[in-house]
C-alpha cells in the first residue's frame, strides 16, 4: 500500500487528545481509538529495560516511543513509512535530532531489514525487541507484519552466542574463504588442500550484504563449519559500509585480507576500517605504514609467490622465440576512465603530463604526489565531487604512468623483434614492423608453456607498486623461463641479484642485457635454475599460506 491508497485527517477530542482517521477502500479506521495512547504504552511495556534493541513497527501517537525512551537510555528504532500520518501526529518532528532514535521510513521490507541489521551491528549485536502496532499491521502487512515475524525469529535464535567459540584448537586451521573471481583464490584453495587445512567457501553477493538474510546465511555457515578465520583477497566480498567486518567482530571471528594489488586504490571508499578482528597482509612492504595510518592496527608483509604445480617445470621445452613481453598496454584502460568520468578539463587535459611526472617521482601514491609536487592539481583533485571520482582519477594517473613506463622500456626491445602479448592498444603506441603481436594468453593454460619457450621474457612493473616485485618474477623462473626485469627496492629480500635474478635500472641498459643473454644459453640456464631453487624453497603459495596462518594463530589463537 502507498500513501495514495488512503487519506488521513487529524481529529481532536473534547479533552484535546489527538487521533487520526484513515479512510481506505471506503472504510474508516482510527489510529488510536478510545485508549490509543494507553494501548501503545501497554505494548511497549514488553520491551526489556536493557539487553535488547527496541524496534517500534509504527510510531502511532508517540506514547509507546515516549515510554520506551523514559524507561531505557536507548537506542530505539522506529519503522514508519506512513509520512502522511506521522506529519499529522508530529511524532517524528518531536524526536527529530534525538540521537537515541533511528527513524526508518523505507516501504521496502528488505531495505528496512538491511538498515536495522547495520544498526544492530553498530550496537553490539543485541537481539531485537519488536513492538508491532496492530493498526499498522492491518494498514500495510507486507511491511510491518513481515518485519515483526523476521525480527521475532532473530530474537528467539541466539546465533550470536552459539557462533562465538574458541579458535585455533586443532593443529591445522579451518579457513572460511570468501570466494571471488580473482585468480589467486584458486591457488589458495589448492594450497589449503595440500597443507591439510579444512576449507569452506562462501559467496557473498554485494547487494545482499547487510540484509537479514545475509546475516542469517553467514551465521549458518559459521556455525556449521566453525572456522578459525576468514580469508579474502584484496578485500573482495567485504562490503564498503563495514557490515561484514562489524559482524565478524561481533562473532570474534578474525578476517585476514591479503592485498596483492594497491590497497589504497581499493580501500579508498571503505568505511569502518579499524577493527581488532581484521588483519591485513600486503605484498608491498611500502604500504605497511600508510595502512596503519589509515586505521589498521595489524598489517603484515606477505609478498607474492607462485604455484609450481600450475606453473610446472618442463625441462625439455625448447625456445621458439627470442624476446617477449606479456603485459597490457594500458591504452584502453586509460581511455575508458576518461570516457566514463567527467573530470574537470584542468585535470583531464593534463593526464599525460601528470602520469609522466608521477612515473618519475619517488612518491608512492598519487595523492602524495599531488600534495607535494603538484599543489595546484591537488586542490582540483580534492574538490572532485565524491570518493569514487577521486579514486577513479588516482587510478587513471597510475595507469597513465604505467603506460608511459612500459612504452619507454618496450621501445628498447624493438631492435630484437619482440613478441608483445596483450591488448591491441600496442598497435597505437608502436610503429608498424619490427615486432609481432599476440592476443592475450590464458594465465593457467598458456603462460606456463609460453615462458620457457622464450629465451628472454621481459618484465616492467606496474606503477601501482614502485618498490615491490610482481607476479611474473615468480611465475617465469619456476616453469623454466629466463626473466629480465626492472629493479625493485624489495627485490634483494627475495632474490640475489645477478645470480638468481637479472634486472636493469635505467632503460638504456636494456639492449645490452638482452643482447648479452640471448648469446649465452648457459648463463640464462644458471640464473633460471638458481631462481627456481630459491622459489621452491621460499616463494610458493603453500609457504605463504602457512606463514599467514601462523600469523593469524599467533594473534588470535
Amino acid at each position: 500500500m502507498t500513501a495514495a491508497d488512503y487519506t488521513a485527517e487529524a481529529l481532536r477530542g473534547e479533552d484535546g487528545s489527538l487521533d487520526v482517521r484513515i479512510v481506505s477502500d471506503g472504510r474508516a479506521r482510527h489510529l488510536g481509538g478510545r485508549r490509543g495512547a494507553e494501548n501503545e504504552v501497554r505494548r511497549a511495556a514488553d520491551v526489556p529495560g536493557e539487553g535488547a534493541l527496541p524496534v517500534l513497527l509504527g510510531s502511532g501517537l508517540g506514547a509507546g516511543l515516549a515510554d520506551v525512551l523514559a524507561r531505557t537510555s536507548g537506542p530505539v528504532a522506529v519503522v514508519d513509512a506512513e509520512g502522511s500520518i506521522s506529519s499529522l501526529t508530529g511524532v517524528r518532528e518531536k524526536w527529530r535530532g534525538d540521537a537515541r532514535v533511528l527513524w526508518i521510513d523505507e516501504s521496502d521490507p528488505e531495505t528496512a531489514l538491511a538498515m536495522l541489521t547495520r544498526w544492530q551491528l553498530g550496537h553490539g549485536g543485541l537481539p531485537f525487541a519488536p513492538v508491532l502496532d496492530p493498526f499498522y499491521a492491518r494498514l500495510r502487512p507486507e511491511l510491518y507484519r513481515a518485519l515483526a515475524e523476521r525480527l521475532e525469529l532473530s530474537r528467539k535464535v541466539d546465533f550470536w552466542g552459539r557462533a562465538r567459540y574458541p579458535k585455533f584448537r586443532s593443529p591445522e586451521p579451518r579457513v572460511l574463504l570468501l570466494t571471488s573471481t580473482y585468480f589467486l583464490m584458486g591457488e589458495l584453495e589448492a594450497a589449503c588442500k595440500r597443507l591439510g587445512f579444512a576449507t569452506c567457501f562462501v559467496q557473498l553477493p554485494s547487494q545482499e550484504v547487510g540484509s537479514q538474510e545475509f546475516v542469517e546465511r553467514m551465521l549458518g555457515e559459521i556455525l556449521a563449519f566453525r572456522p578459525d578465520f576468514v580469508l579474502t583477497i584484496n578485500h573482495l566480498g567485504v562490503d564498503k559500509e563495514g557490515i561484514l567486518t562489524g559482524l565478524l567482530a561481533r562473532l570474534e571471528l578474525p578476517l585476514a585480507s591479503w592485498f596483492v594489488d594497491n590497497p589504497h586504490l581499493i580501500l579508498y571508499i571503505y568505511e569502518n576500517l579499524s577493527s581488532d578482528w581484521v588483519t591485513l597482509f600486503t605484498w608491498d612492504a611500502d604500504n605497511i605504514e600508510s595502512l596503519k595510518a589509515q586505521g589498521f592496527g595489524r598489517v603484515h608483509y606477505l609478498p607474492l609467490a607462485t604455484d609450481p604445480h600450475r606453473f610446472a617445470f618442463a625441462p625439455d621445452t625448447r625456445p621458439v622465440r627470442d624476446v617477449a613481453f606479456v603485459g597490457n598496454s594500458m591504452v584502453h584502460k586509460v581511455r575508458a576512465k576518461l570516457e566514463r568520468y567527467a573530470f574537470p578539463d584542468a585535470l583531464a587535459r593534463d593526464v599525460v603530463g601528470l602520469g609522466r611526472a608521477f612515473m618519475e617521482s619517488g612518491l608512492l601514491s598519487v595523492g602524495d604526489f599531488f600534495d607535494f609536487e603538484r599543489p595546484g592539481h591537488a586542490a582540483l583533485f580534492r574538490s572532485l565531487p565524491d570518493a569514487d571520482t577521486r579514486l577513479a582519477f588516482e587510478t587513471l594517473v597510475t595507469w597513465q604512468a604505467t603506460l608511459l613506463y612500459r612504452l619507454q622500456r618496450v621501445e628498447r626491445l624493438l631492435s630484437f623483434k619482440p613478441m608483445l602479448v596483450g591488448d591491441p592498444g600496442w598497435h597505437e603506441l608502436l610503429p608498424r614492423g619490427g615486432w609481432t603481436y599476440h592476443r592475450e594468453l590464458n594465465y593457467y593454460d598458456d603462460l606456463p608453456r609460453f615462458y620457457p619457450a622464450t629465451r628472454v621474457n621481459f618484465n616492467c612493473t606496474s606503477q601501482q607498486m614502485k618498490g615491490a616485485v610482481n607476479q611474473r618474477v615468480f611465475d617465469v623462473p619456476v616453469c623454466g623461463g629466463f626473466l629480465l626485469t626492472d629493479h625493485r627496492r624489495q627485490m634483494e629480500d627475495l632474490f640475489e641479484p645477478g645470480r638468481e635474478i637479472v634486472c636493469y635500472g635505467d632503460p638504456g641498459e636494456i639492449p645490452d642485457l638482452v643482447r648479452h643473454y640471448l648469446a649465452r644459453d648457459d648463463a640464462r640456464r644458471k640464473v633460471t635454475e638458481a631462481a627456481r631453487s630459491r622459489i621452491l624453497a621460499e616463494h610458493t603459495y603453500d609457504l605463504r599460506l602457512s606463514s599467514l596462518a601462523r600469523t593469524m594463530r599467533g594473534i588470535y589463537g
